[in-house]
């Protein structure tokens, strides 16, 4: 079966500035088609991406957006985000926020969102449970690099083990996980 979404335009530029830093932890193109897909089910959507990056899963997660949506995204290396910060300088839509993860979520006071993607260690291994606090219900919450990656540091399957663990004790959520792509994991708010 052939992927049905095209890729968007911009991801090209973005990918190519990626080598040229030497920037290897990318997003897989069927994770990113998911959250495309996602964000398209949440019009006028209020969004987090937790570990910006090379802006390649922002760049899926703003093609999904309609116009009256808005993307809240945070990293903390500023060399990473003074690059996709020129990229997408035009777009009034994305919020990019460079700093500790973990201090911006411990911080919110009141935000929702309809989607939180977590793909840093706050928000997925740190601070999970302030993170689902922040989800609209109804919203989803979306993790990747659930299945062994060639790039984890010895040890880190235990923590993947153990996030899981955490994250199927959960009340007020329904979890879906794939094995599928990098493995996802997606929880639904339900209350």
């Amino acid at each position: 079966m052939e992927n049905t979404n095209q890729a968007p335009e911009i991801l090209e530029e973005l990918i190519k500035k990626a080598q040229e830093i030497n920037f290897e932890m990318g997003t897989d193109y069927l994770v990113g088609e998911l959250l495309q897909t996602l964000v398209t089910s949440k019009p006028n959507g209020h969004f987090l991406e937790l570990g910006t990056g090379m802006g390649l899963s922002t760049t899926w997660i703003y093609e999904g957006m309609d116009e009256q949506s808005k993307l809240v995204s945070i990293d903390n290396d500023p060399k990473l985000m003074d690059i996709v910060t020129r990229v997408f300088e035009a777009e009034t839509r994305i919020e990019f926020i460079t700093t500790d993860g973990g201090s911006w979520i411990r911080d919110q006071k009141g935000a929702k969102f309809d989607l939180i993607f977590a793909d840093a260690w706050p928000g997925k291994y740190s601070d999970l449970d302030r993170t689902l606090e922040l989800l609209n219900p109804g919203g989803f919450y979306v993790i990747d690099d659930m299945l062994p990656q060639p790039n984890w540091p010895k040890g880190h399957d235990l923590k993947v083990d153990q996030l899981m663990q955490d994250l199927k004790s959960k009340v007020g959520f329904k979890m879906t996980v794939m094995n599928w792509s990098t493995g996802v994991v997606i929880l639904t708010k339900t209350k």
